[in-house]
């Protein structure tokens, strides 16, 4: 990202995750610090089930007069698989149908984003019957997840999007820090509000790089961590 060639521009991760998800180490503190410091301009922190690290990682952002503005969302396990909600004011409950789900985030007010849609080793909306009448009630599909490192997930989200007219975002979805900014979109436009936001997808940058497989496998450790400090994920948690 070159601030001097992108004038005007902006640098955006649509899906990033912190220690407060049950799969990552990376604290609020050290995210925002290297995405700022790798260009980054707006950064959504997703974290699974809650949305209160994304909460953190604002202020603290907003303390430390970073030049970055942090996006409140989360990844939403849904009966069908994940979607992501941006411009979030209070977390959305785990469980529910993904058509109620996307309702309850554009009750507050947000956005709406398919990650990884056909990736097989994540609870993905792959093989959902419905998934083709979802494609009218979302503003964004994950065309590139830099965490993809096998089979054709990326490739496939790409055709579908390009199927139902919906734009592709590229991501890094890091849950470490050595993942921030590894993929993002360029965007021209104000994307600090949920209509600006959507404004501008549709002529998104792609910048896809990809996380390595060394720093995937940290993933497995985090959640023995995670659930050894009781932040485990557990059937429980989602309804």
């Amino acid at each position: 990202m070159d601030a001097a060639g992108g004038r005007g521009r902006a640098f955006v991760d649509l899906h990033s995750h912190t220690s407060a998800s049950f799969d990552s180490l990376a604290s609020p503190r050290a995210v925002i610090r290297a995405a700022a410091s790798r260009g980054l301009t707006y950064l959504a922190i997703t974290d699974h089930d809650r949305i209160d690290g994304a909460l953190e990682a604002r202020e603290m952002a907003i303390r430390e007069a970073l030049p970055l503005t942090i996006l409140v969302g989360q990844e939403i396990r849904t009966r069908q698989g994940d979607l992501i909600g941006v411009f979030l004011e209070r977390p959305i409950r785990s469980g529910l149908d993904a058509f109620e789900a996307i309702e309850d985030v554009r009750a507050q007010g947000g956005v709406v984003g398919i990650p990884h849609p056909f990736d097989r080793f994540r609870s993905s909306l792959l093989g959902m019957g419905e998934v083709d009448e979802l494609a009218p009630l979302v503003d964004w599909v994950e065309t590139h997840n830099a965490r993809i490192m096998v089979g054709n997930g990326n490739q496939r989200a790409a055709e579908w999007a390009v199927e139902h007219e919906l734009p592709g975002v590229a991501v890094s979805d890091a849950h470490s820090v050595l993942e921030i900014g590894v993929a993002y979109v360029a965007l021209d436009g104000d994307p600090s509000t949920a209509d600006g936001l959507r404004a501008t997808l549709a002529t998104a940058e792609l910048v896809t790089g990809r996380a390595t497989v060394f720093v995937r496998a940290v993933t497995p450790i985090a959640k023995l961590v995670q659930r050894a400090r009781g932040n485990g994920r557990t059937a429980s948690s989602i309804p």
